[in-house]
């Protein structure tokens, strides 16, 4: 996804980095990165009405993950993510996200991770709810 430009994705979120952010080396942990991908997602989601992370009785649970880094980022930069779903499964989502450095074009890292939706009380897998369907559906 090293050459995917903004125009592939649905969805943004502008994420704002933050001074604690940095590592000793000056430029964003790489475990931020992971984190700029949850937020995207999960705000997306919960913004659409397709999450409600206090009440809902289906959750969906992080069982894969993976991210590529083309170019550092480092405070003050603004990330871009964009999110969008590259696989919908009848209790599963494979999400891909890409992060774009201020105005930059092409993202400095890009990823991807799964959702497994299971029930809130059994921690077992379960149906997507028809609500976090329809929304996940409008970002394939």
């Amino acid at each position: 996804m090293r050459d995917t430009p903004r125009s592939q994705f649905p969805h943004f979120l502008a994420i704002p980095t933050r001074w604690m952010d940095n590592d000793s080396y000056g430029y964003v942990n790489n475990v931020n990165y992971y984190s700029f991908f949850d937020t995207a997602v999960n705000r997306h989601l919960i913004e659409q009405g397709g999450l409600d992370i206090h009440q809902g009785g289906v959750v969906g649970l992080v069982v894969e993950t993976g991210c590529q880094y083309f170019s550092s980022i480092s405070f003050p930069d603004t990330v871009h993510a964009g999110v969008r779903v590259a696989k919908l499964g009848n209790s599963s989502v494979r999400y891909e996200i890409a992060l774009y450095r201020n105005d930059d074009p092409l993202p400095s890292a890009a990823g991807h991770f799964t959702h497994v939706y299971v029930d809130r009380a059994t921690n077992r897998p379960t149906p997507i709810p028809a609500a976090t369907r329809a929304v996940l559906e409008k970002v394939l």
